[in-house]
């Protein structure tokens, strides 16, 4: 019986479960392991926002500004096939090894790029970079239930969602501050001490398995391939010249997804778990829930900032606010989800992360079509709100309705799946967009036009994150009034 089930149908034992508190996480215990895990978190989220700010700089540098988008596509691509073939590299050679190969081949990424001479040196480097850091990320996430109680879940992920923070504020400002001051390649290089941090407390905490643990690993080289083939294809869609084209690669990608898919479920050694994306069982719909949501938020994601610079004449740094405002609601949101002593409640937020998406898009929509830029404001904290809402015990609950033989698989696939959500999401609005006539010339009520459509297209797509949110609650509570009386116990520590 999964541990979803067992907490749902427990009451005394439920509730002295689910009394962790957050200065647990700062006991000698769980110190180290806390520290390494968001600084796992920590080397993603401030790269993207360093490379981000500082490698326009570099551009202008080389004059390489036809490949400034695939820094970022071969990064993506690359992060996406790491995260996926993570769990199979920490079965075969355990969780610490994984991790310190992986982090030396993100620093190698890291010194190529600061030390690139032109742009290709820079590809190279971003796309070590992404390969690297897709396993690291994915591997921090499965090794949370390995490394703390169950109460103590929620705890982690919402010290997560203060570091995700934390990187949207001084991100750029440290970033910018370095490529003003100094170089573009020190908001770079700023990674290696990290790095170097991160391995030693990798080395210090995370146990490597007994030698007769220890499995061989088949990588499903071909599958893989596919896959980032898949993602490539979406990544270029981006760069078509006409909607037609667009939608080409869109469908031509989805036909590789899911022929990949279905390749995978009937192979021996699986990239994802036995039931990803099935409809009838709550792993699967839960998967749909954290393949949607990032999906959907991508229509603000990408065209929100310009809206409000080309649509309310906003600065950059104001446009910007609407971001960093997201950021502090799904932050906060998710530290007071996470302090909630009932498990079952948190269980029962669920449903209520995407319906405040759906909310906030809907917000969004209303704020380009009245012409009332404060409903982007609202909208943005509706939307910050939802993901902080959900996705941390979303996160729990789908390692913990999966078997213990495939855990590893979804923990893994959590952030890779998310990180796909974006890239699939950054695509689909870019064809919608242009296909409404989205270009830098179009007039104000043309570019009105077209966002309206993408953010009419957003809330249809977290509307039915929310179908699968409400499908996912029921279908475990359904299994657990099916379990026989007794089973109903939660498990210890793992």
């Amino acid at each position: 019986m999964s541990l979803a089930e067992q907490n749902l149908g427990a009451d005394t034992t439920q509730q002295a479960e689910a009394e962790g508190r957050w200065s647990e996480l700062l006991q000698p215990r769980h110190l180290a392991a806390t520290v390494t895990l968001c600084l796992g978190v920590a080397l993603f989220a401030f790269n993207e926002f360093f490379v981000s700010t500082a490698l326009p700089t570099a551009v202008e540098e080389f004059g390489g500004a036809a490949l400034l988008s695939w820094a970022f596509t071969l990064y993506l691509v690359f992060a996406i096939v790491g995260g996926a073939m993570a769990a199979n590299l920490k079965t075969g050679f355990g969780a610490r090894k994984t991790l310190i190969a992986a982090a030396l081949v993100f620093a190698t990424g890291t010194v190529i790029a600061t030390t690139a001479s032109g742009m290709p040196q820079v590809l190279a480097g971003r796309l070590l970079q992404g390969f690297g850091e897709g396993i690291v990320a994915a591997v921090c996430y499965a090794l949370i239930p390995e490394l703390f109680p169950p109460r103590l879940v929620p705890k982690v992920f919402g010290a997560e969602a203060i570091v995700w923070a934390t990187a949207a504020f001084a991100g750029p400002l440290i970033s910018g501050l370095l490529t003003e001051h100094w170089s573009w390649r020190a908001a770079f290089f700023v990674n290696i001490p990290a790095v170097a941090i991160f391995v030693a407390l990798v080395v210090a905490i995370v146990r490597q398995p007994a030698q007769g643990a220890k499995v061989a690993v088949a990588v499903p080289l071909l599958r893989l391939i596919a896959f980032g083939f898949g993602v490539l294809l979406i990544s270029l869609s981006n760069t078509a010249d006409n909607g037609y084209a667009m939608a080409a690669l869109l469908v031509v990608a989805l036909a590789v997804f899911v022929g990949t898919i279905r390749s995978d479920r009937r192979a021996p050694r699986s990239i994802l778990p036995s039931d990803a994306f099935s409809v009838s069982k709550p792993l699967g719909t839960g998967l749909w829930v954290v393949l949607l949501m990032p999906l959907a938020q991508a229509s603000g994601s990408v065209y929100l900032v310009y809206a409000l610079q080309r649509l309310w004449d906003f600065g950059p740094t104001a446009a910007g606010f609407s971001s960093a405002l997201m950021a502090m609601s799904w932050s906060g949101t998710a530290i007071l989800v996470a302090s909630l002593r009932s498990h079952a409640l948190r269980v029962r937020l669920i449903s209520t992360g995407p319906l405040l998406l759906c909310l906030g898009l809907v917000g969004l929509t209303l704020a380009v079509g009245a012409g009332e830029y404060r409903l982007v404001f609202i909208g943005q904290i509706a939307i910050g709100a939802g993901f902080g809402a959900c996705w941390g015990t979303l996160s729990q609950l789908l390692m913990d309705v999966s078997s213990i033989e495939e855990r590893d698989r979804t923990s893994a696939l959590l952030p890779t799946l998310q990180s796909a959500g974006y890239a699939i999401g950054a695509a689909v609005f870019g064809v919608t967009a242009n296909a409404r006539g989205f270009h830098e010339g179009a007039s104000d009520p043309v570019m009105s036009a077209a966002l309206l459509g993408v953010f009419i297209l957003g809330c249809v797509i977290a509307a039915a994150s929310l179908f699968f949110g409400v499908r996912t609650l029921r279908l475990v509570q359904h299994k657990a009034r099916a379990a026989p009386h007794g089973q109903a116990t939660s498990r210890g520590p793992v």
